[in-house]
């Protein structure tokens, strides 16, 4: 007899300890532990949607003839942590040995193997990439750059490709994919589900114990098992990937998912499979249900991005989360968490958060991550608050978005220089800047949108580091013509307003 340790995020049925497993002999274990629910403070959406999941899959699998030890959050001999739930089962059972995939992050495998247990931890091939394919492409590369990792798995899956190049002549199309949104726009509205008995019952108990975290539980609409998420990406391709090219980097307020597929966590805790996910993209564009620019878009964020990050994650190992290479020190501040602000980009994004779990990708990157960048603040509170308040993070794919994309913390293996912004780009992509107390046309003084004065500050800050980037150059040269004088109050509106904001005043 064998253990078969299926965590929150491995909810497939041809896992790698799945398919390992003898179904007439081994039991799987799975367990709803405060540890995995504590070590961020979690949306209590992202909480229930784990939890809900966790229990319909084990239903599955117990009426697939598997024998199931399932720990529930409130069973009274719930030890609290994955390794005391595996010592547990193996004091009942008598088994010695464990069979688990491996785990998403480091903390989890260093956990688990300090179990004192047989232990075989088996790769996590539900991904495209492997951990050795992908050092084998970084292996003597001076950058890891995604674009060429993406045409290498654009070569290796066949998708998109006409022979050996790709469809359309080019390998993606981004210039096609950056139009702002405008209000006239018809939208489709996302897939939600009424809650079953099992997802009414989870509720109760995150309302008990995570009533206070950060976020809204209830309307709580999400897909909790295999069947469900994949009507929620039929829904997408019929209803949304025709437009997504176009408008996937805009931003509408009060408009949260635009023509976005809201996949992700179900990609992620395995309840939908990147390659097919991808086929089916690419086939509503041979089918002409579907422009190229789009279905390419969408794929490159699943066999491009995503695979990219965790590459990335795995080949840096547990020190890459210790990341701070621009020495940024500064706490978060309390606007992350919902606490009144006038710049209503920021507003809206956070908001919408809480709402939703859920912010696109360019919210993240070019208002969050944006401010929290020029404002200079700790990287590793930043990873710890994206961790927490989305629904789909988890580590592997979290931490290098957050400290290699978004924060430059990793000094540059992911990004060839830092994704930062005035005020400019956020006013073309979205329609914020309208109803903001800032002016994003103001550069100085009374009503300056901060944006625009803490681009300066971080330029000015950091010169030394980055007057020599090539992509930067020009925005130096801009610096260097203004006069002294500006240069001098630019700096000195920067610092008071970042004094203002560390005091917890309304910014």
């Amino acid at each position: 007899m064998r253990l078969v340790l299926l965590l929150g995020d491995q909810l497939t049925p041809t896992i790698a300890a799945l398919r390992k497993a003898d179904k007439a002999r081994d039991i799987v274990v799975m367990a709803e532990v405060t540890a995995e629910a504590e070590y961020v403070p979690h949306h209590p959406k992202k909480i229930a949607l784990i939890l809900a999941s966790m229990r319909k899959f084990a239903a599955r699998l117990s009426a697939d003839g598997w024998q199931v030890a399932y720990s529930a959050l409130d069973d009274p001999e719930n030890t609290g942590s994955i390794p005391g739930e595996l010592l547990r089962r193996a004091s009942e059972t008598g088994a010695t040995y464990v069979l688990a995939t491996r785990p998403g992050e480091w903390r989890l495998i260093e956990a688990l193997e300090a179990v004192p247990l047989d232990l075989e931890i088996l790769q996590d091939d539900r991904f495209l990439a492997s951990h050795a394919d992908f050092d084998n492409w970084a292996e003597g590369r001076k950058q890891l750059r995604m674009e060429y990792f993406y045409r290498e798995m654009r070569r290796r899956t066949g998708l998109l490709m006409e022979d050996d190049k790709p469809a359309g002549g080019k390998w993606n199309f981004d210039h096609e994919n950056r139009k702002p949104a405008r209000d006239d726009l018809f939208l489709p509205q996302p897939l939600r589900f009424e809650p079953d008995a099992t997802v009414a019952e989870v509720l109760e108990l995150v309302e008990d114990r995570f009533g206070a975290n950060f976020g809204k539980l209830r309307p709580f609409g999400l897909a909790t098992d295999a069947a469900q998420a994949e009507a929620v990406l039929a829904h997408f391709i019929d209803t949304a990937l025709p437009a997504f090219g176009d408008y996937q980097d805009a931003m509408l307020a009060g408009r949260p998912f635009l023509y976005h597929s809201l996949i992700s966590a179900y990609l992620n805790i395995g309840l939908l499979d990147p390659l097919d996910v991808c086929r089916r993209a690419e086939a509503a564009w041979k089918a002409g249900r579907a422009p190229l620019n789009a279905a390419e878009g969408f794929i490159r964020q699943i066999i491009g991005w995503r695979e990219y990050v965790r590459g990335i994650y795995f080949r840096e190992g547990p020190g890459y989360m210790d990341s701070n290479a621009l020495g940024h020190d500064r706490d978060l501040p309390a606007l992350y968490w919902g606490a009144e602000t006038g710049m209503a980009c920021l507003g809206e994004a956070v908001s919408q958060t809480r709402e939703e779990a859920y912010a696109h990708h360019i919210q993240r990157l070019m208002v969050t991550g944006n401010f929290g960048l020029l404002a200079g603040i700790d990287p590793g509170q930043l990873h710890e608050w994206y961790l927490a308040v989305y629904v789909d993070a988890f580590e592997w794919v979290e931490a290098p978005n957050t400290l290699g994309m978004s924060q430059f913390a990793d000094g540059g293996l992911l990004a060839s220089k830092p994704y930062i912004s005035s005020g400019n780009y956020i006013d073309r992509m979205s329609d914020y800047c309208g109803s903001c107390r800032y002016s994003v046309k103001t550069k100085l003084g009374d009503g300056a949108c901060p944006f625009n004065l803490l681009y300066w500050h971080f330029l000015a800050r950091h010169r030394d580091r980055f007057s020599a980037n090539p992509r930067m150059g020009q925005m130096y040269r801009v610096w260097d013509r203004m006069d002294g004088q500006r240069q001098e109050t630019i700096l000195q509106e920067a610092e008071a307003f970042l004094e203002k904001m560390e005091t917890g005043a309304r910014v």
